[in-house]
């Protein structure tokens, strides 16, 4: 099978190794490879965000023959709105992007959980700061994917009261999962710590607005490893000077790199780390990519193939 690697050169290092023992019957390509040739003899494409490099918009129409476009993120949102792209698109679901998400949403929930940030080493012993246990302790996750579920099944693991929020309610074990715009809300209501984990689409982009920020209580910690366009970046600032909101935690923006001048990284209520939640391992998403070749070749069903009505 004849494959094109759709991304930037400074993927290839770290990808073609793992691609290639993963999948060994594969020749891969690359833009500029003399074994490139011709996109229609291409069977497959392996596409991630920032090809071509040139800035310019990709173009799939060239792949006449490729019966998948398998994506190395988890969202899609960058390409599957292009017109170009008529072939079946998956999106990535990585154990080791999984296991990096559960690793993130756990650690900063259990720091709004403690109050970690509450003991200033003043040499003030507030011993009468006490977090409850985490059975005390009310969490939701906004988005019920492959992500959403690990960590919602992690943090009840470690015995947090966990709630969830999907727009289909679909149910998930261990989870009382809800659905549905009016559930929302009472989602919301009792959310002293907040996950977003939910795609970006039209149905989600600024979801929490300053309406929905208002109806979190008093004091809830944000964490939004999800997507940037979640939150309106105004309304969530907002919230937070007026001591609505007791931090965020943000790892995704609108922009990226986040300009050096956004308020958010001055602001003593926000905690900016670079997107790294969750990162995409080619040692294990490798095994994934080559199972969704095999199952086009073979004319199998493919894996976390993209509704591209609901974009994701």
């Amino acid at each position: 099978m004849k494959v094109f690697f759709a991304a930037r050169d400074a993927l290839w290092d770290a990808w073609a190794p793992s691609l290639r023992a993963a999948c060994p019957e594969m020749t891969l390509a690359r833009s500029g490879d003399l074994a490139a040739g011709d996109p229609a003899t291409f069977d497959a494409v392996i596409y991630a965000p920032g090809w071509p490099e040139d800035g310019g918009a990709a173009d799939f129409a060239p792949f006449v023959n490729a019966r998948v476009v398998q994506s190395l993120w988890a969202g899609v949102e960058r390409i599957v709105g292009n017109s170009t792209l008529t072939q079946p698109l998956c999106r990535m679901v990585d154990p080791g992007l999984a296991r990096g998400m559960v690793d993130y949403c756990t650690g900063w929930v259990l720091r709004a959980h403690l109050g970690m940030d509450a003991y200033a080493q003043d040499g003030v012993w507030r011993n009468d700061l006490v977090p409850p246990l985490a059975a005390e302790r009310s969490v939701a996750v906004l988005g019920m994917g492959e992500l959403g579920r690990a960590v919602g099944q992690a943090l009840g693991a470690s015995g947090f009261r966990v709630s969830g929020w999907s727009a289909s309610g679909r149910p998930v074990p261990g989870i009382a999962v809800q659905g549905g715009a009016a559930a929302l809300d009472d989602v919301l209501a009792g959310a002293e710590i907040l996950v977003t984990l939910l795609p970006d689409t039209a149905d989600t982009r600024d979801l929490m607005d300053a309406q929905r920020l208002a109806m979190l209580p008093r004091g809830a910690w944000l964490i939004n490893p999800g997507r940037g366009t979640l939150i309106d970046d105004r309304a969530l600032i907002g919230a937070l000077e007026s001591g609505h909101l007791g931090h965020a935690v943000l790892d995704v923006f609108r922009t990226e790199p986040l300009p050096p001048a956004h308020p958010f990284w001055s602001h003593p209520g926000v905690t900016v780390t670079p997107h790294i939640a969750a990162e995409t391992r080619p040692a294990t998403a490798a095994a994934v990519v080559a199972d969704n070749l095999r199952r086009a070749m073979a004319g199998q069903p493919l894996r976390y193939l993209v509704d591209r009505a609901r974009g994701y």
